[in-house]
Formats: C-alpha cells, sequence, structure tokens
C-alpha cells in the first residue's frame, strides 16, 4: 500500500486539475469524432459538417495532445518550485481557454473572425511556453545534465512546433489575395500539420522516451541514437514535400520527399535495433493496461513511418490522396495511436494515472478496442475502393457503431481518474495523479 502522506502529496499537486482538464478534452474530441460520423448515417439538421470537423480537429490538437505535452515537459525537464509558478498555470490555463473558445465558435461559423482570434492567442500562448520553457530548462541545467541527449529533441519539438504555426499565419494573406482553396491554400494547411504532426509532436513523444532510458539508466548505443535525431531532423524539413505531392510538382520535388521519407526509415531501421536488445527493461517501466498500448504506440510509429516512405512513389501517393479513408485511417493512426497511446502510457508510468480501477482498465480496454476497429473499418473500405468492390455494405452505420466504443471508453477512463489509485509508482519522483 502507498505511503498515505504520498497520496495526500499527489492530490495537493498543481498539475492535477489541469490534467483532468486535458482528460476532458480528449472525451469532448471522441464525442465530436461520433457526431461526424453519425452524419453520415442521418442527416442533423442545423449542422454544417466542415464547421464541426475544424472543431474537432482544433480540440483534438491544442485541447488534449498541446496540453498533455506541456504538462509532461514541465514536469521532465523544471524542477517543481520553477514548473508551479504562476507563469506556467497562466500559459496552461489561457492557452485551454482559447481552445475553449474555438470549441464553440468553430461549429457556428467555422474560420470567423472570433474562432480566428482565439486561434491566434494559441499560437501566440505557444510562443510564449516554448521560449518561456526553453530558458527555464537551460537554467536549471537540464541542457547539460543527465537529460542533455534527450533534450535534443525536445528543442526541436519547440522548433518545429514554432515552425508550424507559419501556416496558419500564411492564410490571411493568401485568402486576402483571393486564393481561397486553391492549392497554395491547401498547401498553407499541410505545412502546419505536417510540422505539428511529424515534427512537435513526434519529437516531443521521442524526447520523453529517450527521457525515460536516461532516468532509468537504460543504456543504449549514443552515436546510433545521435544519427536517429539527425536523420529525423534534417528529413523533417523536406519530408514536407510528401504532403505537396498531390499538385503533380517537378520529378525533383518527389525525389528530395523519396530521399526523405527513406531517411526516416533509416532512422526507425536505428531505432529499432538499439530498442530491441532493452525491450525487455523498458517494458518493465509500464504496467497493466499501459504495457499494451505503449506497444501499440511503438507499432503505429512504425506503421507511421512506412506509410510516408509509400507516398514517396507516384502511384501511392495518388491513392492515398485520392481515398479519403486512408487519410483520415493515417491521421488518427499518428494521433491516437502513437502519440495519445504513448502519452497514456508515460503518464500512467509517472504515476499520475489510475491503474487499478476496474473502471478504469473497462474505459481503456474499451477505448482500445474502438480505436482498433474503427481503424480496422477505414483502411478496409478504403482497400474496397482501391479494388473496385465499392462500399461495405452498412459502412457507415458499422463504422458508427465501433467509433461509440471511443467515447464511451474515456469517458469511463476519465471518470475513474476520481478515484486515488490503489498502487502507485513512486520511484519516478515524479508525482501527480
Amino acid at each position: 500500500m502507498p505511503d498515505p502522506s504520498k497520496r495526500a502529496e499527489i492530490q495537493k499537486d498543481p498539475w492535477r486539475l489541469p490534467l483532468l482538464s486535458a482528460l476532458l478534452s480528449l472525451a469532448v474530441i471522441a464525442l465530436l469524432g461520433l457526431l461526424l460520423r453519425y452524419t453520415f448515417v442521418s442527416a442533423v439538421p442545423g449542422l454544417n459538417y466542415k464547421y464541426l470537423l475544424h472543431a474537432h480537429s482544433h480540440v483534438a490538437l491544442l485541447g488534449w495532445l498541446y496540453p498533455v505535452l506541456f504538462i509532461a515537459l514541465v514536469h521532465a525537464y523544471l524542477p517543481a518550485p520553477v514548473r508551479n509558478t504562476k507563469n506556467y498555470s497562466w500559459l496552461f490555463w489561457l492557452s485551454q481557454v482559447s481552445v475553449l473558445g474555438m470549441l464553440f465558435s468553430f461549429p457556428v461559423q467555422g474560420y470567423g473572425a472570433v474562432s480566428i482570434t482565439f486561434s491566434t492567442l494559441h499560437i501566440l500562448l505557444s510562443y510564449w511556453f516554448a521560449y518561456r520553457f526553453l530558458k527555464d530548462a537551460r537554467a536549471a541545467g537540464s541542457a547539460t545534465g543527465e537529460h542533455r541527449f534527450s533534450f535534443r529533441f525536445i528543442r526541436a519539438a519547440l522548433f518545429f512546433l514554432v515552425l508550424s504555426s507559419l501556416g496558419p499565419w500564411a492564410m490571411g494573406p493568401i485568402m486576402a489575395t483571393g486564393n481561397s482553396f486553391t492549392e497554395l491554400y491547401y498547401n498553407a494547411i499541410y505545412f502546419y500539420l505536417h510540422f505539428l504532426y511529424n515534427g512537435w509532436f513526434t519529437f516531443a513523444v521521442l524526447g520523453l522516451l529517450f527521457w525515460l532510458l536516461e532516468k532509468y539508466k537504460i543504456t543504449v548505443g549514443r552515436n546510433y541514437s545521435l544519427w536517429i535525431f539527425r536523420l529525423l531532423f534534417w528529413a523533417c524539413l523536406p519530408a514536407y514535400l510528401l504532403s505537396v505531392l498531390w499538385i503533380k510538382p517537378a520529378a525533383i520535388v518527389y525525389s528530395l520527399a523519396g530521399a526523405a521519407a527513406l531517411a526516416q526509415v533509416v532512422a526507425l531501421g536505428i531505432l529499432a535495433a538499439i530498442i530491441w536488445p532493452v525491450r525487455a527493461q523498458i517494458y518493465s517501466l509500464f504496467r497493466g493496461w499501459a504495457k499494451t498500448i505503449v506497444a501499440l504506440a511503438a507499432l503505429a510509429f512504425g506503421l507511421k513511418t512506412l506509410m510516408q516512405f509509400a507516398t514517396a512513389f507516384p502511384y501511392m501517393a495518388d491513392l492515398a490522396y485520392a481515398l479519403r479513408n486512408f487519410i483520415i485511417g493515417y491521421l488518427h493512426l499518428v494521433l491516437i495511436g502513437f502519440v495519445s497511446f504513448f502519452m497514456l502510457a508515460f503518464m500512467a508510468q509517472q504515476g499520475w494515472l489510475n491503474y487499478s480501477s476496474k473502471l478504469n482498465k473497462w474505459g481503456m480496454g474499451v477505448f482500445i478496442v474502438g480505436f482498433i476497429t474503427s481503424e480496422v473499418l477505414l483502411f478496409l473500405q478504403g482497400i474496397f475502393y482501391w479494388a473496385g468492390l465499392g462500399e461495405i455494405p452498412d459502412y457507415h452505420t458499422l463504422l458508427f457503431a465501433v467509433s461509440i466504443l471511443l467515447p464511451a471508453g474515456i469517458l469511463l477512463f476519465f471518470i475513474a481518474q476520481f478515484k486515488p489509485p490503489e498502487t502507485i509508482n513512486y520511484s519516478s519522483e515524479i508525482y501527480l495523479t
């Protein structure tokens, strides 16, 4: 049984409420996604699908993944007296308020004055977070201490977070010059998404993975690790070209995109090679449902990298962009299968989430089943279209039915977090539940 004094310390942690707010955002995202899928089953009067989709995507990227990475980074690299200052509290809650504004404005007006104002506010707050965090982390010695290597990934992640914002900033001039819904317009959106998914999210997750290796003294080849970082970092920049192949650019663009995709595959191979010998040690850091989802996150990262490589070939690029099912399946594979599953496993490993209650286990189990079955249906339908077999009978009804499991599971999981855990991993020295 855990020490009652430590349990009391956990309950008083000022980051408990922020974490719960992020989990609540995940539940809201799942409910919005379910509503989006219902619109293909039956019409919903007064609902604008595109506007609701904007709300769903913005809350997913900024209301769930951004705050959990925010919380993880300040806990991993900043001492308690620094991370618990009002600076970070204000930064966090103002960011969440901006997301709340987007949640209520996007379904009503799409990209309008109110939603753009809240989106702009979030971008500016992310700039301030990147600057403040890097300054405080350097002062705390994170850039030179035992976590100096993992911190390379975090610096890169924040660089790509800032870089990705050039996409939204470009939208105003593009629309003002009458280029709305043109190739330039969509490529600005893809610029934002690429450097968010493959830059900010990917490098932050890998940084936290190496942080775990450093913290628990799990030794991997440092020279090989440096190669992973260099390959991924320098490949991430030209890999954006993979997102513009749909406009059929010059052959040199295909070559550069292919080289970037190949470099990412090589990095994946090196990462697998250095992780495989210590896989048992890494796996032992997790328990319960976290073991399952960290394995799923690893699988999703591998599939993500290989799928990107496949789109470097003209035929596969055309196929990917022609079939919406593949695009949606890929995006969910990255956001849920890779980033969300890793972050949930990381937070559970740190003792921030409830491991022990049956409600918790049921919730996560239902969520996992819902994710896997919906992914199978999305990709299977894409294969059916590619093979000329048409639509799977009652496809949209089936997809809606299995998608019910996603909000149902995460709501059960969220409710379970209000019950104090019976067992917590105190060896992490980071307390938040």
